[in-house]
């Protein structure tokens, strides 16, 4: 994967956005642009009913994402993953975001997301 020989900054500066767009999207709930980056796999997994039961349950719980500060890259092979520390405008304590991106007919996808 071309991204995982960038610098931390030309990687982050490929993923903020998406993670932007994922955090806003399941904030207004729009399944339609929140998986508009997802690989068919991620987007086999996720259908609508799905996410609006997730954002609704994390939105009740936890409130909506509140600030975010990265952890840790890690390059792999065929994917770069990041996770980030996570926290929430409800909920006090920190939670944990992590992104899979990977390169596939040379645009950058997400192949997994997930926060706990």
């Amino acid at each position: 994967m071309d991204l995982a020989q960038r610098t931390d900054a030309e990687i982050m500066a490929v993923i903020d956005p998406i993670m932007d767009n994922l955090m806003e999207a399941s904030t207004a709930v729009d399944h339609a642009r929140h998986t508009r980056d997802f690989t068919e796999r991620a987007r086999r997994v996720l259908d609508e009913a799905s996410l609006r039961a997730i954002c609704e349950r994390y939105q009740r719980e936890r409130g909506f994402f509140a600030g975010r500060e990265r952890v840790a890259i890690f390059r792999r092979p065929d994917s770069i993953a990041v996770v980030w520390r996570q926290r929430f405008t409800k909920a006090s304590g920190e939670y944990v975001a992590e992104l899979v991106l990977v390169e596939q007919d040379g645009r950058h996808l997400v192949d997994h997301v997930m926060v706990f």
